[in-house]
């Protein structure tokens, strides 16, 4: 008999390797992103890699991919995740951004990061959650592709007030001087792996960290991209 784990989380359908989570036909029916820019990762248009903005004022980051927009099911598959405690969805989260770094690769000839990083609860976020999501992920994608991840170089020494909470105006307020980075990372080409990119502004500060500190360049890699209009 079948376990319920065994079939596909969206369809029910058996599924061949139970940890994939959804069977290759509704992978093939996730929501596909628009045409966005490969810098910031905000829609652009059609055949164009780089928006206006980011022609004019690139954010510090060099590249960014998304699995999808901000909405089901990724987003559902985050939130048991992140706020249920639900494990087995990180494995099919991973695969799904390891599936978006391959097409970037093939696409736009992404290269391969010499670093993996997540981006760091606060101490106290982390005892209350018990883990941190994005690590679980980062922690699969470094063992898949052959990199070293940096499981504690990146630090969050100080308490933020979540960013969804705050306007979009005050987010960048609230990350100043929260983070600090522990490890060498001089030379080194970074991916940063986050759950949700929406202002960009957590990103952006811990970009700005890492090339203060040496790091060659740094890459974005994160399973939503909110693509409503709120500001970089």
């Amino acid at each position: 008999m079948l376990c319920i784990d065994s079939l596909c989380w969206l369809c029910q359908r058996p599924l061949a390797i139970a940890q994939q989570g959804i069977c290759s036909i509704c992978l093939s029916l996730l929501p596909a992103l628009p045409n966005c820019c490969h810098r910031c990762g905000l829609p652009t248009e059609p055949l164009l890699s780089s928006c206006d903005e980011c022609q004019q004022k690139p954010p510090v980051w060099s590249q960014l991919i998304a699995v999808s927009d901000y909405c089901y099911p990724v987003k559902y598959f985050i939130t048991r995740l992140k706020f249920y405690g639900e494990d087995k969805y990180a494995p099919l989260l991973s695969r799904l951004l390891l599936l978006s770094w391959l097409d970037a690769r093939r696409n736009r000839q992404m290269k391969r990061p010499q670093l993996l990083l997540s981006v760091p609860l606060h101490h106290t976020r982390h005892w209350k959650r018990g883990f941190n999501q994005t690590a679980l992920i980062a922690r699969r994608l470094a063992h898949w592709i052959n990199v070293p991840y940096g499981e504690d170089m990146l630090i969050r020494h100080r308490a933020t007030l979540p960013q969804q909470s705050l306007k979009a105006g005050l987010r960048q307020h609230n990350l100043t001087n929260a983070f600090t980075c522990a490890g060498d990372v001089r030379g080194l080409h970074i991916a940063l792996v986050d759950d949700i990119v929406t202002t960009g502004n957590t990103v952006a500060e811990i970009s700005h960290l890492l090339l203060h500190h040496g790091a060659a360049s740094v890459q974005i890699w994160c399973l939503c991209r909110t693509l409503k209009s709120e500001g970089k």
